[in-house]
């Protein structure tokens, strides 16, 4: 039976020998047998043999490194990563019908993608419910079934004497949506 430990740099094998008898270079043919991928991945590592305990031979090799990849295929990885965690926003902003249209026109992943684009985040207790915090001021936006209402809050920032809303349809065009909510109070 054998086990397989890795850390950063070193990767131990442990084999149990039921023959105490056999000899090192036999078990390092064995290894080699084993786990040829290893030492194909790390052709450079060092290897050392020794026996830990009756029964029991260590096989230990070095890795010179960390990553057996160069630099450009690590370069490349992150690039891949960047864009698989690019959000699904970018493709529902792609998506966007044009400016000019009608919010009513627009998918809902298409509008939560426009309103985290401008800054608004989503509420964890109520999903129709998006605040926003502007050097300015602090809203809460409401995305209702016929209208859509924005609520500039005394609480945040400016000289606000109580919270102030408004409400926009849906048959205005996107454009004019964002210029009267970013405009503020």
């Amino acid at each position: 039976m054998s086990a397989i430990s890795f850390s950063k740099f070193t990767a131990s094998v442990i084999f149990s020998l039921s023959n105490s008898t056999s000899s090192p270079c036999s078990i390092s043919s064995h290894f080699s047998s084993l786990y040829p991928s290893l030492l194909r991945n790390f052709p450079s590592c060092s290897q050392s043999l020794s026996r830990s305990s009756p029964g029991k031979l260590h096989f230990r090799f070095h890795i010179p490194s960390c990553s057996s990849k160069s630099s450009e295929a690590e370069e490349e990885d992150e690039k891949e990563k960047e864009e698989e965690s690019s959000s699904p926003d970018d493709e529902w902003l792609k998506k966007l019908p044009e400016k000019k249209k009608p919010l009513y026109s627009h998918s809902l992943p298409c509008i939560e993608a426009w309103l985290r684009s401008l800054g608004f985040h989503q509420s964890t207790e109520d999903r129709a419910v998006w605040l926003v915090e502007k050097h300015e001021w602090h809203a809460q936006l409401s995305l209702d079934v016929t209208d859509l209402y924005i609520r500039y809050l005394k609480t945040g920032p400016g000289n606000l004497e109580k919270d102030m809303e408004r409400r926009f349809s849906y048959a205005l065009s996107r454009e004019d949506i964002e210029n009267a909510v970013l405009g503020g109070p």
